[in-house]
């Protein structure tokens, strides 16, 4: 089977994009620089409602002009932030690296799904999207648990250091989006944007299963997201600066395994129970680990990874198969948008409430909060039932 040039270039691509030495450590570094937990919080608040404001232009863009040159802006973005962030030496310095990284997110968002899928429909191996996805993805993991290991020593030393390093990766991705190939689609949009909105809207008010899975992947996404960058806060109460990276490397390498794996995965659960499982899992495990804090709790908190990688395929499979192929991108992006302004509110809160009570407490309350997005799921379980016709004889 020939493999499509845009999916080599994805796998490294997706490497460099999350090769960030500070990941790990963000909301350390962004708390030492603003002083407090919910500004610090904010910085990623306003990448996301940043991230929101750009989702519309950004994924109709990518519909009408094309996968590559979307993919190409989001590098040149990427590599501005991350030039910010490393000379952010006050609140408003990165707060502007906060809004080009929301930039960068949107031109990824929904375009570079969209890319891989169309990459593999010239190939005529659309069926083996979720595959595809899962080994692509997982690439983000194992950037993330390398960068987290040689980012949580060298923070010991200079977290300016780490800082400019990760500017690196991002330009080896401005390069690496410049060999990408425009791939053929099968469908046209129509030539009037609003036309073209509209008719996105209209899918999502028709589609039941579609509606009810947007608002579920909505509200894990601006939840779990929130709870997961924050996570570092509630692990430096009992671990060092250096030893955190661990804990979010073992993460790191759970998800990938996920990832590499989720195609058999979700083909042997299924694509909702496997998310339904993920749900119920890291819900018991993360509500134990904050209502009794210990030093095994960073620990215990990393093994809900390993549902990650399949949850994610499982999820965008679900959402590929309702999504219109001439508005895929533009779909995508709809849902995002909502995502990104859900959590840019849910994480400047989770920072408020932390800084009254504590990260551990705080915590606790978003994942009993999370309960309800468990039910949504059981919700998109009960609508892939069939119905079951009995005939009565006459």
């Amino acid at each position: 089977m020939a493999v499509h040039k845009n999916i080599k270039i994805l796998t490294w691509f997706n490497f460099f994009t999350d090769f960030k030495l500070y990941a790990p450590l963000a909301i350390i570094y962004f708390t030492k620089v603003t002083g407090s937990f919910a500004l610090g919080m904010s910085i990623f608040s306003i990448s996301m409602i940043s991230s929101a404001l750009f989702e519309m232009p950004t994924g109709i863009y990518s519909d009408f002009i094309g996968r590559r040159k979307t993919v190409i802006l989001g590098a040149l973005a990427a590599v501005i932030y991350s030039i910010f962030y490393a000379v952010g030496t006050s609140y408003w310095i990165l707060i502007i690296a906060a809004l080009f990284d929301g930039l960068s997110q949107s031109f990824y968002s929904g375009n570079n799904d969209a890319l891989l899928h169309d990459s593999l429909s010239e190939n005529k191996n659309e069926h083996k999207y979720a595959e595809f996805l899962g080994k692509t993805s997982a690439m983000f993991q194992v950037a993330l648990g390398v960068s987290a290991i040689v980012g949580g020593v060298l923070a010991t030393w200079s977290f300016l250091l780490i800082m400019w390093l990760s500017v690196i990766p991002q330009i080896i991705c401005f390069y690496l989006s410049l060999k990408l190939v425009e791939p053929k689609t099968k469908s046209k949009t129509s030539g009037n944007i609003y036309t073209h909105l509209e008719d996105a809207f209209n899918n999502f008010k028709t589609n039941k299963k579609l509606r009810t899975l947007s608002i579920s992947s909505i509200s894990g996404y601006a939840l779990g997201e929130a709870s997961y960058q924050f996570q570092s806060a509630f692990y430096s109460t009992f671990w060092p600066v250096w030893a955190i990276s661990i804990a979010k490397t073992l993460s790191n390498v759970g998800a990938t395994i996920s990832f590499h794996f989720s195609g058999k995965i979700t083909k042997k659960l299924g694509e909702i129970q496997t998310v339904i499982a993920d749900n119920i899992y890291s819900r018991f495990v993360n509500i134990f680990s904050t209502a009794f804090p210990s030093i095994f709790s960073p620990l215990l908190m990393s093994t809900t990874s390993i549902f990650y990688g399949a949850t994610s395929v499982a999820k965008n499979s679900l959402f590929q198969r309702e999504f219109k192929s001439e508005q895929r991108a533009t779909m995508g992006s709809l849902n995002s948008f909502a995502g990104s302004i859900v959590f840019g509110i849910v994480s400047f809160l989770l920072g408020l409430v932390a800084d009254k009570i504590s990260p551990a407490r705080a915590l606790l309350a978003l994942n009993i909060i999370q309960f309800a997005n468990l039910w949504l799921y059981f919700r998109v379980f009960n609508i892939n039932k069939p119905v079951v016709v009995s005939k009565k004889l006459e």
